[in-house]
C-alpha cells in the first residue's frame, strides 16, 4: 500500500463536498442576478441573457447542491460558464484575472467534472432507481 492510497475510500465524501460547496457558491450568483442578494454595486435590470443565467445559477445550483439530476445539470452549467465566460469576460483582455473570469472558468471545469463523476456521496441522486 502507498502512503497516500487509504484516502481513495474517502472519495466520494470529498466528490460530495466540492458538489456543495461549489453549488452553494454558484447559488448566491444567481440570486444576486435574479434579487440582488447579496447586493451588489452592479445591480442592473435583468434583460432576457442575465434572467436566463440568474434562473441557471439559482435552480440549477440547488439542484447540484442536493445532487439531484447531477450530471445532465452540471453539463448544462458547464456550457453555460463556458459561454459566459466567452461572452462576458474574454471580449475585455484575455487573461482571466484581469478579465474578471478565472470563477466562470473554474465553475466550467468543476461541473465538467461533476457531468462525468457523478454526485459522490449524499446525493439524491443515489435513492433514485
Amino acid at each position: 500500500m502507498k502512503a497516500f492510497d487509504f484516502l481513495g475510500r474517502y472519495q466520494p465524501f470529498a466528490l460530495a463536498a466540492l458538489r456543495i460547496m461549489t453549488a452553494l457558491q454558484f447559488i448566491e450568483h444567481g440570486s444576486q442576478k435574479l434579487f440582488d442578494f447579496p447586493a451588489s454595486a452592479h445591480a442592473g435590470e435583468l434583460n432576457g441573457l442575465t434572467l436566463t443565467a440568474g434562473i441557471l445559477e439559482f435552480a440549477g445550483g440547488i439542484l447540484v447542491a442536493l445532487g439531484l439530476f447531477t450530471r445532465p445539470v452540471a453539463l448544462l452549467l458547464s456550457g453555460e460558464m463556458a459561454i459566459a465566460y466567452f461572452t462576458a469576460h474574454m471580449p475585455h483582455d484575455f487573461f482571466p484575472i484581469n478579465n474578471g473570469g478565472d470563477a466562470a472558468i473554474s465553475f466550467c471545469f468543476i461541473f465538467l467534472y461533476l457531468a462525468f463523476a457523478g454526485p459522490g456521496a449524499f446525493a439524491l441522486d443515489n435513492r433514485r432507481g
